[in-house]
């Protein structure tokens, strides 16, 4: 306050732009063009923090299928050696055979080791291993729902059996596609340089 004070306190014949002037208008035109090496500098510097946010999102979501898939192979491996004792095994007891339940996990294993494949090998194959992980869960998704619907009673709190392996691929998909958006995006930006010539 006692700055401002100050200021409106100044008389007409002082200066008005003295160091502690915060209100003084830019001196510089910022709308001036940028030269060849700025835009350089800030193209380069906006691909590498895109390439840093890309292996970033990709091991986070990567990391996770990850967590998901050491539980699956857990589940395998409960369901092989300890039939039927996971409550979520149990439900469908009378509907499906131990053989079958290990098969469907498997599937839903392989279903998260696509995604992360395809999430991590950058190549021109990479949506391929996506969408096909995401075909693979479908079919887990309808094996699933299918012995779900025929229990007596419909059981919501295994609702992630279905849902997981084809949710996971989804999100994934989703993710791969805003990362190469944001690339698109640097790739025409470095497109768009021009040079500046000073007058």
């Amino acid at each position: 306050m006692q700055k401002l004070t100050r200021k409106w306190r100044k008389s007409p014949g002082e200066s008005h732009f003295d160091e502690d002037d915060k209100f003084s208008l830019p001196t510089r035109d910022e709308n001036r063009p940028i030269d060849s090496q700025e835009q350089e500098e800030l193209v380069r510097s906006l691909e590498n923090v895109q390439t840093q946010q890309s292996v970033l999102w990709r091991g986070v979501f990567s990391g996770l299928l990850s967590c998901y898939v050491a539980f699956l192979v857990y589940s395998v491996y409960q369901q092989a050696y300890y039939p039927w004792e996971l409550r979520y095994h149990a439900y469908f007891m009378y509907e499906v055979d131990a053989g079958t339940i290990i098969a469907a996990d498997w599937a839903a294993i392989l279903t998260c080791l696509m995604t992360i494949k395809g999430l991590l090998h950058e190549s021109k194959h990479q949506r391929r291993w996506l969408w096909s992980s995401c075909c693979i869960g479908m079919i887990v998704a309808v094996f699933w729902l299918h012995h779900m619907l025929r229990l007596a009673k419909f059981r919501w709190d295994v609702v992630w059996l279905p849902l997981g392996p084809i949710s996971g691929a989804g999100v994934c998909i989703y993710v791969e596609y805003l990362l190469n958006v944001s690339s698109e995006e640097v790739r025409k930006l470095r497109g768009y340089m021009y040079a500046y010539k000073a007058r």
